[in-house]
């Protein structure tokens, strides 16, 4: 799993490359959670554009950073879901504390 980050305002975007299952899942929770951190972001942006595969691991992330943001005030959403992947946020009911916005730019707007 490879990742990238952008800051646009208050806004931490995380673009995954690769696959989110239990082998990456704790490195990915530390890069993270260092650059929200870093950067002082209220909110975050999962861009998911280039996961191809996320298990029961990968939920955990989302939650974790989830909980953080939330606790500064701010919001974690999530853009560009493969059918795959959005089944499993469906199934797992991630969408009940997570938004869903098409692409970043919507993703900023509305935060």
């Amino acid at each position: 799993m490879r990742l990238s980050f952008k800051k646009i305002n208050q806004n931490l975007i995380v673009l995954f490359d690769g696959e989110l299952d239990h082998h990456a899942s704790q490195e990915v929770r530390t890069e993270i959670d260092k650059e929200i951190d870093k950067n002082n972001c209220k909110n975050i942006i999962f861009d998911l554009s280039g996961m191809n595969f996320m298990d029961s691991s990968g939920i955990g992330v989302v939650i974790g950073r989830y909980k953080k943001v939330n606790k500064l005030g701010g919001e974690a959403v999530v853009v560009n879901l493969s059918d795959r992947v959005e089944r499993i946020f469906k199934m797992s009911g991630l969408f009940n504390i997570v938004k869903h916005y098409e692409n970043t730019n919507q993703a900023i707007e509305r935060l």
